[in-house]
């Protein structure tokens, strides 16, 4: 993975730099997302077991050694994977900060059942969970989609009736 540099108002539009996602780079910044992780997580009520598997299924005793040096500010160089998983839990958690006026609506709707599309009557919070990068991803769209006045917008969220065999004519 690459992190881009955008152009400043010196350089040529339409030129954008790429840099590899060094190990300094996760360093400085996996000791802050773990500690935002963790106060989300309490939040949110999460079990040991639910933070587990959404930060990527690192072993018990990893969480735990992760855990304690992020609390004791520690020097801490958490995988990309996990950062990508604690980035897009942040981006979950401010989505629905946005969308909804107390948290406790926002747990209501993430616990929940759901009958739109993408869920098929699970809650948002089993697909964070047990839906691995992909589902914590697709939660986090389906928000910032939700955001952006996207969803719903023709049909009654849940009504999408998926494309059968029938409905492809060839001419």
């Amino acid at each position: 993975m690459q992190v881009a540099k955008f152009p400043t108002r010196a350089e040529p539009y339409g030129r954008v730099v790429l840099r590899p996602i060094e190990r300094d780079d996760r360093t400085r910044k996996s000791g802050p997302g773990l500690r935002a992780f963790r106060n989300i997580a309490d939040q949110w009520g999460l079990s040991e077991i639910d933070r587990i598997a959404i930060l990527g299924d690192p072993g018990r005793s990893t969480y735990h050694q992760w855990m304690k040096k992020a609390r004791e500010e520690q020097p801490l160089t958490l995988p990309l994977d996990t950062l990508l998983r604690i980035s897009a839990i942040l981006g979950i958690h401010k989505a629905l900060a946005i969308l909804f006026e107390d948290q406790s609506q926002a747990l209501v709707w993430l616990k929940g059942p759901h009958q739109g599309t993408l869920f098929h009557g699970a809650s948002p919070m089993n697909y964070i969970r047990d839906g691995g990068h992909d589902g914590i991803m697709s939660v986090r769209r389906y928000l910032d989609a939700w955001r952006g006045g996207e969803v719903g917008h023709g049909a009654p969220e849940g009504s999408y009736v998926p494309v059968s065999g029938n409905d492809i004519v060839f001419v």
